[in-house]
């Protein structure tokens, strides 16, 4: 027997329940992981509130999350290129990384490299190739560019500051609080603009003299979106990667209203597959890290049966940074 967070309804925070399960041998092209740290992020709360279908069976629920880092306990058979001992991490798969142990697909799993600790690589499988995706394919930045962040003292957000500045691209970064303002321009950030008191728009406008930016990314949806278009040149591009304050509905003639503008909601299984690619992703990712141009750690953590805690303190924006579970 192991323990598991499992949902039974989907709700709030305390819909979380840590149970005790059982986790088997693993079958053909599957692989056994013992995690040493899990982490949380954004979308496991779209998926615990019900925004994000979740397939809860009867008297057995459902697991929640879908990125950690562990070590390799079992393979089954037909697995190449994974073996027992192996520190791995991943964030794709079926739900259910809230979990000590669990049996995986193999062809998920990603080698971490030697000089990368379990507690990096926490930071780094979703939130890193997150910031990957982004900058490097969704809208490929090239260097010399000025770009608006959303959310930039977040766990994609600090890494998207590093990697931004590692490209010399100039990084204008919206953020809730003089202190994670502070965090977001230590890694990197060029300009911070705090939203809760001045005017996003206004203040691109201004540190760009009237010209705009040519790519929003734009994490929160609903509450920045009027902002995020007016803040665009012409022809500019709105990546709408996340609607934590509530989903985008936009009408198309919006759009070229503010000047004939792009819109595109990537998903980043869309960007990652097929397997080498997503190996070519990481392996960039972590030559960033290796080199030192990206340093990324956990700010906060939680006990696994504490996994509720976690839910509201990223929900409340009491967090900064990467958040994950100890199991």
């Amino acid at each position: 027997m192991t323990q598991a967070i499992r949902l039974h309804e989907t709700g709030g925070p305390e819909v979380l329940r840590l149970e005790d399960v059982e986790v088997g041998d693993p079958g053909p092209g599957q692989a056994r992981v013992r995690h040493s740290l899990i982490a949380v992020n954004f979308i496991d709360i779209y998926f615990r509130t019900g925004r994000y279908p979740l397939a809860l069976h009867d008297g057995v629920g459902s697991g929640l999350g879908s990125d950690a880092v562990g070590v390799v306990e079992a393979v089954g058979p037909g697995v190449t290129g994974i073996r027992v001992g192996d520190r791995v991490g991943y964030l794709l798969g079926p739900q259910g990384a809230y979990a000590q142990v669990r049996v995986m697909p193999a062809d998920v799993l990603i080698p971490l490299p030697d000089g990368i600790s379990d507690r990096t690589a926490a930071t780094l499988m979703m939130k890193g190739m997150t910031a990957q995706y982004l900058f490097r394919q969704v809208y490929p930045l090239k260097g010399g560019e000025t770009i608006l962040y959303h959310a930039a003292a977040g766990g994609v957000g600090l890494i998207a500051c590093q990697w931004a500045r590692a490209l010399g691209v100039t990084m204008i970064g919206t953020v809730s609080t003089d202190e994670k303002a502070a965090l977001a321009r230590a890694n990197g950030c060029a300009h911070t603009i705090v939203s809760s008191r001045e005017n996003i728009a206004q203040r691109v406008r201004e540190i760009t003299e009237g010209k705009g930016v040519p790519v929003v990314y734009d994490s929160v949806g609903k509450d920045t979106l009027e902002a995020s278009l007016d803040c665009l040149q012409p022809r500019g591009t709105l990546v709408s990667n996340g609607t934590s304050s509530g989903s985008v509905v936009i009408d198309s003639q919006l759009l070229a209203a503010k000047g004939s503008i792009w819109l595109t909601r990537p998903a980043m299984v869309h960007y990652i597959h097929p397997r080498p690619h997503m190996l070519d992703m990481a392996r960039e990712l972590f030559d960033h890290v290796l080199a030192g141009r990206i340093v990324s750690e956990p700010q906060q953590s939680f006990a696994l049966a504490d996994a509720a805690e976690a839910h509201r303190a990223l929900e409340g924006r009491k967090t900064i940074g990467a958040t994950v579970l100890v199991p």
